[in-house]
């Protein structure tokens, strides 16, 4: 497999209406808003997407959330220490490079091992692949619904069975993330031409086995991915004026259906873009 020796850059176009894409844990799990009310969905939680569709291919993965574990490691630490070059190395250049070769994750996004106690350094990865937020075109309504809990969680509780909570939903946005690939860093990690393709296909297929009581299947869509491949490791164009030939504006002050919204792409001489049409 060939190393990456292009500049990747792109960006996602997509859809919430009736779901809560990424709950605040310090806001009573509301859907995330900066401070004018636009909706935010974290870059953590958009790679934690990206981890689990590569896991869908068969790609091992680090970090693993505890519901998707496909191995029976109880922590990092029990993971990392399960290949022996790693628990018995303390060449932290060797480190790096087993880890990359082990994990896709780890040469894609990077990953701090920190756990081994102080019989040694920390070792920090830098991945190739960066990710922004998403934030919605739009300030979003978010609508909440007090909930009902039937049931006792156990027997010695004392309170009725009928137990209120509250409940959240955006009702309707678009939002868009860009993001990058870094050559310089893809050769120290070895990421590969074909691990950007998985990442493409991840980014194409995000919402996938990814439902939730708070996301149910088809709340929340992929409208647009477009994909920037430079012919240069440093590209053609610097990531921020390629991020700016795609143009979203809104035809409606709130919008209520993607006819609502106008996309233009401008071309950038010699720069391809391939695009991914998912609605």
């Amino acid at each position: 497999m060939s190393i990456l020796d292009y500049k990747i850059d792109f960006a996602v176009v997509f859809l919430v209406k009736n779901a809560n894409p990424n709950g605040d844990p310090l806001n009573g799990n509301r859907p995330r808003q900066n401070y004018e009310g636009f909706g935010e969905v974290s870059d953590v939680c958009i790679k934690r997407k990206i981890r689990n569709r590569l896991q869908d291919q068969g790609e091992p993965i680090f970090v693993q959330s505890d519901e998707r574990k496909n191995d029976g490691f109880k922590s990092l630490k029990e993971r990392a220490d399960s290949v022996k070059e790693l628990k018995e190395t303390k060449d932290k250049d060797l480190y790096h490079d087993i880890s990359c070769e082990t994990w896709t994750d780890v040469r894609s996004f990077g990953q701090v091992f920190a756990f081994k106690g102080g019989e040694s350094t920390s070792i920090g990865v830098r991945g190739p692949v960066s990710i922004h937020p998403a934030i919605s075109l739009h300030p979003v309504d978010i609508t909440s619904t007090q909930i009902t809990k039937s049931v006792n969680s156990t027997t010695s509780d004392n309170k009725g069975s009928d137990t209120m909570g509250m409940k959240h939903r955006v009702d309707f946005g678009v939002y868009v993330f860009y993001g990058s690939i870094n050559t310089q860093l893809a050769e120290k990690t070895k990421f590969t031409k074909e691990d950007a393709e998985k990442i493409k296909y991840s980014l194409e297929t995000l919402f996938e086995n990814d439902a939730s009581s708070a996301r149910p299947d088809g709340s929340m869509t992929i409208n647009k991915v477009y994909w920037w491949k430079h012919n240069t490791k440093l590209g053609q164009y610097p990531s921020g004026k390629v991020h700016r030939s795609l143009s979203i504006e809104l035809k409606e002050e709130t919008p209520k259906t993607m006819d609502d919204v106008k996309i233009e792409l401008s071309n950038l001489k010699g720069l391809d873009v391939e695009v991914y049409d998912g609605e």
